[in-house]
């Protein structure tokens, strides 16, 4: 579904920031056809992605580096931030935002994922930290921030994007969490082994807390697709969502280019 909002198309120029795993750059590149290039801090994602790249053979379209997405240079087609703006830092939201936007080509199509909360009718409510936020920030996501949907959407705009589409996802995060929870119980006592009972409860009561939270609706999780406003120039997407769920995938990339 991101590669359909981004409608990628072959030998367009993708940028993953914060590829994780890889396997959005992978995907992208074998169902797409894009030219695919990933960032990541993680050394342990970084090392297993570029095994999967050649494992895939996919070194000729796909691309990963262990560097910090403020030093890319260059343009893209297309650019995706996929559970990476949680840890950016809402104060720098806007240096985020224009950064993003400086490596889009033109009129190219950005797409941030990411999950938020419920906005408070007092904003100085909005910053306050709850005994169970200040668990999470010291066990299990240190650093980590998270805005509400109308402020991010607010300084995208500042800083030069046209939003087009916001999908809200929170139902079925909910249920991504209930099958980890789920899996993660079934298999507890490889758990333990790896990780001690300590560390395994904690992350089975963070994943049934978070999950109680995303289904009755103080967390959020937000798919915005925008595009690089500039003047007199025709928007690159569809006036409607109808082509995401009527047209069907792309075939193998391959297949493409061999037709």
């Amino acid at each position: 579904m991101i590669c359909r909002k981004l409608r990628l198309r072959p030998d367009e120029s993708f940028l993953d920031i914060g590829s994780g795993w890889g396997a959005l750059l992978c995907h992208a590149a074998q169902h797409y056809g894009v030219r695919a290039h990933g960032v990541t801090l993680s050394q342990a994602q970084f090392d297993y992605a570029k095994d999967k790249i050649e494992r895939l053979g996919l070194k000729d379209r796909v691309t990963v580096a262990l560097c910090d997405y403020r030093t890319l240079g260059g343009r893209y087609d297309k650019i995706a931030s996929i559970g990476m703006c949680e840890h950016v830092g809402i104060a720098n939201y806007e240096a985020y935002f224009k950064k993003i936007r400086g490596l889009l080509g033109g009129r190219g199509i950005f797409l941030n994922h990411g999950i938020t909360r419920r906005a408070k009718r007092k904003i100085e409510n909005f910053g306050k930290i709850s005994p169970g936020k200040r668990v999470i920030l010291k066990y299990i996501f240190p650093g980590s921030e998270l805005d509400h949907i109308g402020h991010t959407l607010q300084v995208m705009e500042s800083c030069g994007f046209e939003v087009h589409d916001v999908e809200g996802l929170r139902l079925h995060y909910a249920r991504t969490l209930r099958l980890w929870l789920d899996r993660l119980t079934a298999r507890r006592e490889e758990a333990i082994a790896q990780v001690g009972p300590e560390r395994y409860r904690m992350w089975i009561a963070y994943l049934a807390g978070v999950m109680g939270g995303f289904e009755h609706g103080p967390q959020q999780v937000f798919q915005i697709v925008a595009v690089k406003r500039a003047d007199k120039a025709a928007s690159p997407l569809p006036p409607t969502r109808d082509d995401l769920y009527r047209v069907a995938p792309p075939q193998d990339s391959r297949m493409t280019r061999r037709s």
